[in-house]
Order: structure tokens, then C-alpha cells, then sequence
């Protein structure tokens, strides 16, 4: 195709954006909302899960080590708790690191009663983190193996509930996207096949003249194209607005949340790229594809 026959149909695209605005205007409405309700779904399905996994991180094994280990059989139970494939990191947290936390959130009465014992009688410990917590009673069972280990406590039952959340809330949000999408991809093709027939005489007059299927659909592909990157940026704008307002509350009002990982929430400016390209190629590509292929009835003349 020559050049100037290119510049021709990119011409018409635009043309026919103006010239059918109301049709236009409507797809630009309708695929703006259904690019919303999917971005925004998809970014809070993420947040949860991030949400979820900054509590996980949290959990962590306790061992207790025995009374009366010495230095060398510390740092030997150190290295044998580290070399496990599961374990993330190693905390030693010595007796009196553990009395002086403890007197720091008692009462002053209580202060005064534990300031007369004379022996410690809490126990040096190791806080491990794990890397999978699917596997965190496994961990356990393998430290509680080892010499020099008094105990190990773990919260299994409730590292097992957040796994069992995750999953359904998973399952949940996948649908929810799934169900979206067919839905919005139902209600963008009948707006741009009902674009397409309001001008069905123009592509009847131009299959009478000889244009070519190819050469009709171009211009419909420019239009649905330009339209669907129109709702992108709008589609784009809003989020923007509405995901840094929410990202402000619950980060700089709501600092309690933090306590369970709510401030691990994605900042736009980590997601604005992905989300940018995401936003672009879905509203090119389902302008475009829809438009083009619903002048397909109307070339058959």
C-alpha cells in the first residue's frame, strides 16, 4: 500500500472520530469504565496479596535454647538452624535483652515487684524467619532435632489461616477479573458493532466503488485504536486519583494499620509503568480488534 493511501486512511480514522463523535463518545465512555473496574480490580487483588504476605513475614519460629549451653554450642545450633533450606534469617535474643523488654511494658507496680529477683529466669532464644510458611512446620520439626534446643514455638494455626486466605482470596479476585472482563468485552463489542451499523450505508458504498475489504477496515481500525488509547489516558488518570487518595489514607492517617502490613500497600510510582502499558495496549488492542471486526457483516454486499 502506497504511502499516501496510508495517510488517506489514518486521515479517515480521525475523520470518522469527529464526523460519528456521539457513537465515538460512547464506546470512549464505555471502554473508559471497563478498563476501570478491571485496573482497579487487578491492583487491589495485588495489594491484597501484598497485604498478606507482609503479615506472613511477620510470623516467625521461636527456639528456645537449653539452660546452661555454652558459647560454642550457641553458635553450632546457630549454624545448623541457618544451613536449613527454609530458613530466611537468624536472630539471637539473649536473656537480658528478653528481662529488660519485658520490664519495659510492665506497670510500675509490677516494676517494683521484679526488682528484687535476683536470678533470670527467662531463656536465650533464636527468632528464625522462613522463607515459605507452607513449610513452617516442617522447619519446626527439624530445629526441634537439634541438640541444645529446649523448645520451638511457632504459630502454625495461624500461618494455616492466612495460606487458606490467600488461596480463596485468590481464587475469588481471579474470578472476579475473569467475570469482568467477558463481561466489558460483551458490552464494548455491541457499543462498536452499533457504531459500525449506524454507518453501514458508507461501507456499502464503497464495497459498490471496488474498495477492498482491507481498505475499508483501516480507517475503522485507526478509529477504534484512537479511541480505545483515549480511554486508556482517562482511564489512567482516574486511577491515578482515586489509588493515590486511598494509598494516602491508609499510609499516612491510618499509621495502626501498619501493625498488619497495610503500609505495604504498592505506591503508583512502583505500578505507573506496568500499569501505563496495561492500561494502552487494552484499549488499543480492544478498540481496534472490535471495530474491525464488527464491519465484517457489512462487507458481504
Amino acid at each position: 500500500m502506497k504511502i499516501s493511501s496510508m495517510r488517506y486512511l489514518v486521515h479517515q480514522g480521525f475523520k470518522g472520530i469527529w464526523k460519528n463523535r456521539m457513537m465515538s463518545f460512547a464506546s470512549f465512555c464505555i471502554m473508559l469504565v471497563s478498563l476501570l473496574m478491571v485496573g482497579i480490580s487487578v491492583l487491589l487483588a495485588i495489594n491484597i496479596n501484598r497485604i498478606i504476605g507482609g503479615i506472613e513475614d511477620k510470623s516467625e519460629v521461636v527456639v528456645q535454647i537449653a539452660d546452661n549451653s555454652t558459647q560454642q554450642q550457641i553458635d553450632d545450633l546457630k549454624m545448623k538452624i541457618g544451613g536449613l533450606p527454609n530458613v530466611n534469617t537468624i536472630e539471637f535474643y539473649s536473656k537480658e535483652q528478653a528481662w529488660e523488654s519485658m520490664v519495659k511494658d510492665m506497670s510500675k507496680e509490677e516494676q517494683d515487684l521484679f526488682q528484687y529477683a535476683d536470678d533470670n529466669f527467662l531463656p536465650d532464644t533464636f527468632r528464625v524467619t522462613v522463607h515459605d510458611i507452607q513449610k513452617m512446620t516442617e522447619t519446626t520439626t527439624q530445629i526441634d532435632t537439634f541438640e541444645n534446643v529446649a523448645s520451638t514455638r511457632s504459630p502454625t494455626e495461624f500461618t494455616d489461616t492466612l495460606i487458606s486466605i490467600r488461596r480463596i482470596l485468590g481464587i475469588i479476585s481471579g474470578a472476579i477479573v475473569v467475570a469482568l472482563i467477558v463481561v466489558c468485552l460483551i458490552i464494548i463489542s455491541n457499543t462498536t458493532r452499533a457504531s459500525v451499523f449506524a454507518r453501514r450505508k458508507e461501507i456499502n458504498i464503497m464495497k459498490y466503488v471496488g474498495a477492498k475489504n482491507s481498505f475499508i477496515r483501516i480507517p475503522f481500525f485507526i478509529e477504534g485504536m484512537v479511541v480505545g488509547l483515549l480511554a486508556a489516558a482517562g482511564a489512567l488518570g482516574l486511577t491515578k486519583f482515586a489509588y493515590e487518595g486511598v494509598y494516602s489514607i491508609f499510609n499516612n492517617d491510618f499509621k495502626l494499620w501498619s501493625v498488619l502490613g497495610v503500609s505495604n500497600l504498592y505506591s503508583f510510582e512502583d505500578l505507573f509503568l506496568y500499569v501505563t502499558i496495561a492500561y494502552a495496549a487494552a484499549g488499543a488492542l480492544i478498540g481496534a480488534i472490535g471495530t474491525s471486526f464488527s464491519t465484517g457483516k457489512h462487507l458481504n454486499v
